[in-house]
């Protein structure tokens, strides 16, 4: 990649150990190819969703897409300190403490300030390698990180390439008493290069019932100017969006997860239809979901198996675009699997196939159906790649889910069929049947 000349910044940043590191590239396994239902099955894959540590998942992306993503959205770990535990189950959406169910989320935990820039430094550096020249990152952060970020940030972008510092305000309760309540994010945002994509018609607001009370009282309002009204503004760059806790339709139960709206605004201003939007912290996917109900293409990534479970799920549960696919770094361990207990019933070409149980290799016994979360079939399998034609999920907050599929084969001869089911812990587990199809 040619490196761009910008202005050097007046300050860099110092920590005990600073070192330049070269990742080495992950090598990334396809997995999955998903047609949720409804999805044209003939259409290009829309999206690439990759479970793995994401700077040797970005390293391994290069060869293919430096200089090819027009929007990067970053949320990585806050640098707060603590453990993040993911709801799952019926209890997955209660305010009661006492009725969750929790597995690990995400650790958010440092031996100290250093760890975490040697963590973050790097990876930055690989989303600037990575960005198209008109493109633009979003690193998402709040008080704790956010001031050695934009630091890190002029260095490797310019600073002339900062664009808006964007604070993102929310409401809810706190339990500060000896300072001010801390109730925003913040927003960096940074540009590859002066050429960069800005869609202000996209994201314009009404204007706020009092401006427009001023202006239709006295036409000198606004220093002689008067707007266009109906048209709305750009938005300022202090946004008010509810957190996910309160949009019940959006609550997933993974932590920390953000507001479909939030990313709807980046994506619709810094993107344009068909785009690449890339979110390598993905966590619940809100970033990949949005991308492809606004008609862009997405990779997602992260290290916690939660995380590719929720986002993998909430896909199912959509009404999506396109298809897409599930990659795997070799790295990462495939967690406990799962034993499927199947009922398989033909008539002529119709099969009917109808899951009885999962069995995991854990001494305590699961509870079915209430375990389970998702299961689909591929009803040609290859025994390469598992291609999820049919699926049954569980909606959020709700216990029901079909426990029977079925599929009329249009050509006759023997087929493998390959059914994989995934319980609330984010374990998975597979099985193969063969059928023979005569008419």
């Amino acid at each position: 990649m040619k490196r761009r000349h910008h202005r050097k910044p007046f300050a860099l940043l110092d920590w005990a150990g600073r070192r330049t590191q070269k990742p080495s590239a992950a090598n990334l396994q396809l997995q999955i190819e998903a047609y949720p239902a409804g999805v044209d099955h003939t259409a290009d894959f829309g999206g690439q969703l990759i479970l793995g540590d994401n700077l040797t998942v970005m390293a391994a992306l290069l060869p293919e897409w430096e200089e090819r993503i027009d929007l990067i959205y970053a949320d990585p770990p806050f640098l707060t300190g603590k453990a993040y535990a993911a709801r799952i189950g019926r209890g997955e959406d209660s305010r009661r403490p006492s009725e969750w169910h929790t597995v690990d989320g995400y650790r958010d935990t440092w031996i100290n300030g250093a760890a975490y820039l040697d963590m973050l430094h790097p990876r930055l550096q690989l989303m600037y390698q990575l960005l198209a020249p008109s493109g633009t990152l979003y690193l998402h952060l709040d008080w704790h990180a956010s001031a050695y970020a934009r630091i890190l940030l002029d260095e490797i972008f310019g600073p002339d390439r900062f664009l808006n510092e964007i604070v993102w305000i929310y409401h809810g309760p706190s339990p500060i008493r000896s300072a001010f309540k801390r109730k925003h994010d913040t927003i960096l945002v940074y540009t590859k290069s002066k050429d960069y994509t800005f869609n202000a018609d996209a994201v314009r607001v009404a204007y706020n019932p009092s401006t427009i009370k001023t202006f239709d009282s006295s036409p000198k309002a606004g220093f002689g100017k008067v707007p266009d009204l109906a048209r709305g503004k750009v938005p300022e760059d202090w946004w008010y969006f509810p957190v996910v806790a309160r949009l019940h339709k959006e609550r997933s139960g993974y932590p920390t997860q953000k507001p479909e709206a939030l990313l709807e605004r980046i994506i619709l201003a810094s993107s344009n239809p068909d785009d690449v939007v890339a979110d390598f912290f993905c966590g619940s996917g809100t970033t990949p979901v949005v991308a492809d109900r606004l008609g862009r293409r997405w990779l997602a990534c992260d290290q916690s198996p939660p995380a590719i479970h929720t986002t993998y799920r909430r896909f199912m549960l959509k009404q999506v675009n396109k298809p897409f696919t599930v990659w795997k770094a070799d790295e990462e361990k495939t967690r406990s699997s799962l034993q499927l207990l199947i009922a398989l019933s033909q008539s002529g070409a119709q099969i009917t196939m109808k899951l009885e149980g999962l069995q995991s290799d854990k001494a305590s016994p699961d509870i079915f159906p209430e375990n389970l979360v998702l299961w689909e079939v591929d009803w040609d399998y290859d025994r390469r790649v598992f291609c999820s034609q049919s699926q049954a999920v569980r909606p959020w907050r709700e216990d029901f889910i079909d426990l029977q599929l079925g599929y009329t084969y249009d050509q006759p001869g023997t087929h493998t069929l390959c059914i994989r089911a995934s319980d609330s812990q984010s374990r998975s587990g597979l099985t193969t049947r063969k059928i023979k199809v005569s008419f």
